[in-house]
């Protein structure tokens, strides 16, 4: 995780200071709760020992935010695999991991990886909206 100085350019400011944050977890959800924890930790610190940004170095990376779409479920080669395609869309404001088969949209939340399965909360809904 990062803390920047805001400016007007989105992620452009320098850094104050940086973070490991770990990505592991059943959810998107779970690493949203450890990133605000780290994130209320880095702001103690930064006001308790005001340290100075360092300018940003390196090349630019942007990212683009997901469209519900790109939440189709694509061909997985593990189940190790689809699960981490299910849990990175398991959290607010992300489109669920879906898949659409004969008229209904299977959306997958809360995954679970075992041995030999996943197990995962499952909504289905009409594709066709009149039904």
């Amino acid at each position: 995780m990062t803390a920047l100085r805001m400016v007007p350019e989105l992620d452009a400011g320098p850094v104050y200071m940086k973070r490991p944050l770990s990505l592991e977890g059943s959810t998107a959800e779970e690493v949203f709760i450890r990133s605000s924890r780290l994130s209320a930790t880095m702001i103690r610190e930064i006001v308790e020992n005001e340290p100075e940004p360092e300018p940003q170095t390196g090349e630019i990376t942007t990212f683009r935010r997901r469209t519900p779409p790109e939440s189709e479920i694509p061909a997985r080669d593990s189940l190790q695999e689809l699960h981490d395609f299910v849990r990175m869309l398991d959290a607010e404001g992300y489109p669920s991991a879906f898949i659409d088969h004969e008229g209904y949209r299977y959306e997958f939340q809360r995954s679970s990886l075992y041995e030999d399965r996943i197990e995962a909360t499952v909504t289905i809904t009409p594709l066709d909206s009149e039904e």
